[in-house]
């Protein structure tokens, strides 16, 4: 029997790589970075083997996918943000064992999922930008979760986490944590703005919405937050519809998830979009708060992506 050890939802914008080089933004995520670093530091007090990214920035039209090759190791250049990272260096281990299992567990609760191991598939930067600080000496092997679903439920994405925490503790001899990677609101700054909102947020609404999510979460108020997420993920242009939001909630037991949040790095503006690094506690739980599957439908896109 395995072990969840550790759950965040963590930032991975690019300026923390612009953050290390020379010029004008050199050392200006270094909060971020710390942040990183520390949530890398306890997964390994913790004894955690591999760490698995529910990552915003794989696109998927169909499925759930996991990336579970057996090696890692590239150049990557960001086809959205070039001027940002570019020939991003990376090297790890994979952990195909792994990602089969969540793969077949998730299958057999009714979650349609596909593990990809021999494969020539990249990991995106939502899994590249936390790795580069969290595992710069390639301790944690890493498994990638597709999380920028274009035409799934939230409420499929919850029971994925669960799935998968099912997976690890019962199936797996070893010890996991699970990253949400991704952020709270997400409108970037409308195009010839972008340096203007490099350090803000894009409008108040969206910033006192954070906010407010931020306090529920360090009140712990779990059936408060899991109830306004459809409609959060969509007022608040939740990166990737908050689909890793939902598998991180779904695998600490949605509303019935009972642990205040802890935040790491305090939220901050990015582009127009809000950022935060936050560990929230695993407590023993039982599943039962997962929401059902919904039935299939002729629902529009709009629809599809932001209820639940």
């Amino acid at each position: 029997m395995g072990t969840l050890a550790l759950a965040a939802k963590i930032t991975h914008v690019p300026s923390m790589y612009l953050s290390e080089l020379d010029g004008p933004r050199k050392g200006t995520r270094q909060d971020a970075i710390d942040g990183h670093k520390e949530i890398g530091r306890r997964c390994r007090a913790l004894g955690v083997d591999t760490i698995v990214v529910f990552d915003t920035h794989w696109l998927v039209n169909a499925n759930y996918h996991v990336n579970c090759a057996a090696h890692f190791k590239g150049l990557y250049t960001s086809n959205e943000l070039p001027h940002f990272i570019a020939n991003l260096g990376y090297e790890f281990p994979g952990n195909p064992a792994l990602g089969q299992l969540l793969a077949r567990v998730a299958n057999e609760r009714g979650v349609e999922t596909l593990a990809h191991e021999h494969t020539t598939l990249a990991p995106e930067y939502g899994t590249l930008v936390p790795m580069r600080y969290m595992n710069e000496d390639r301790h944690f092997k890493v498994v990638s979760v597709s999380a920028l679903c274009q035409a799934h439920y939230l409420n499929d994405s919850a029971r994925l986490g669960w799935a998968m925490r099912c997976a690890v503790e019962q199936h797996y001899d070893g010890t996991v944590a699970f990253l949400a990677s991704g952020s709270l609101s997400h409108r970037f700054a409308q195009n010839g703005l972008a340096p203007e909102f490099a350090f803000k947020i894009w409008s108040p609404f969206l910033e006192a919405l954070d906010h407010e999510v931020v306090e529920i979460w360090k009140r712990g108020d779990w059936k408060t937050f899991c109830g306004m997420l459809p409609e959060y993920a969509a007022k608040g242009h939740g990166e990737g519809f908050m689909h890793d939001t939902a598998m991180l909630m779904g695998a600490l037991g949605w509303s019935g998830y009972d642990a205040p949040a802890e935040i790491v790095t305090p939220y901050f503006g990015a582009s127009g979009t809000g950022q935060i690094n936050a560990v929230f506690p695993v407590t023993p739980q039982s599943g039962a708060a997962i929401p059902a599957p919904v039935a299939s439908s002729a629902e529009g896109y709009t629809s599809i992506a932001t209820r639940l």
